[in-house]
């Protein structure tokens, strides 16, 4: 989905230059290893302090990412019937979850698709696709946009910031570990560290971090759940139904493009299980039935 995506994607370009910066900058070499042994205490600090800037600096400028990753157009003055009844549907579904009014915008892509973003409940954007506008039925595109103000009334951006904060952090922690061991043990380097250390944490960081991806990946596919439901309170069950199987038939069709399947309210077959960002829509217009959350 697509405001995982860009999270995920700004997360990781933060966390990227700031290492950069603190190795050109010798930071880096504070905390590390200074003879035989590391300075846990020290090292955990400074990856929690940077684990957590990723992930802080990527939920604060979340908005301005998507509109400007997607060229969506906010909507501040309505164009037209459709403008008016986007602004009137996400105001009163705001107004039902008890959250401020998001900003409303609009950006042009054919796959039918939404997405919901910002720092906090209150400061929030939702955008919709042409493709939505054009492929859905209105009861469908409603109970669409009832899933997105769920994700906003739920918090879910700022409780992914904190679950990604914490796998960074232990991915920045681990790796620096792992990278210490193979140059004292592996390399036998007794003093300061040597290319090996470098070598290994810029390998580990990338082995952790796709697995640590996993524990995040779950988190969202456990919110799909929650705000599916909340969908089905804004706008009524059936139509959340119906705009899941809306979702379920396009995604069977062979033109639509495997690598945006991904990234958007219906997810995508395509990827291990582990890595989805959404469940199989079977298991999402099964639990909504049932009238599971």
């Amino acid at each position: 989905m697509k405001r995982i995506f860009f999270f995920i994607l700004t997360n990781l370009a933060v966390v990227f230059v700031l290492n950069i910066t603190l190795r050109l900058l010798g930071v880096d070499s504070m905390f590390a290893a200074q003879g035989s042994g590391l300075n846990m205490e020290a090292l955990l600090i400074f990856a929690a302090v940077f684990g957590f800037a990723g992930s802080i600096i990527s939920l604060l400028i979340s908005k301005w990412t998507a509109v400007h990753m997607t060229g969506a157009k906010v909507i501040r003055y309505p164009e037209g019937a459709m403008e008016g009844w986007l602004l009137e549907t996400v105001r009163r579904q705001a107004e039902q979850a008890g959250i401020a009014m998001p900003e409303v915008a609009i950006y042009d892509a054919p796959d039918i698709n939404a997405f919901a973003t910002g720092p906090s409940r209150n400061n929030a954007l939702v955008a919709v696709s042409t493709g939505l506008l054009n492929n859905m039925s209105q009861g469908e595109a409603e109970a669409v946009l009832g899933h997105e103000v769920s994700h906003i009334a739920n918090g879910d951006m700022i409780t992914m910031a904190l679950i990604q904060g914490v796998v960074n952090t232990f991915v920045i922690f681990l790796s620096r570990v792992i990278g210490h061991l193979v140059d004292r043990v592996v390399f036998k380097n007794e003093r300061g560290h040597g290319p090996a250390f470098w070598i290994s944490t810029i390998v580990a960081e990338l082995v952790l971090g796709i697995l640590a991806s996993v524990i995040v990946m779950w988190y969202s596919r456990q919110r799909e759940f929650r705000a599916d439901e909340g969908g089905a309170k804004l706008a009524g069950r059936q139509k959340m139904i119906a705009a899941l199987q809306r979702l379920k038939l396009t995604a069977e069709l062979p033109h639509l493009p495997d690598q945006m399947a991904a990234f958007g309210i219906a997810g995508g077959a395509g990827l291990a299980r582990l890595f989805m960002t959404h469940p199989p829509l079977e298991e999402r217009i099964a639990a909504l039935q049932q009238g599971h959350t």
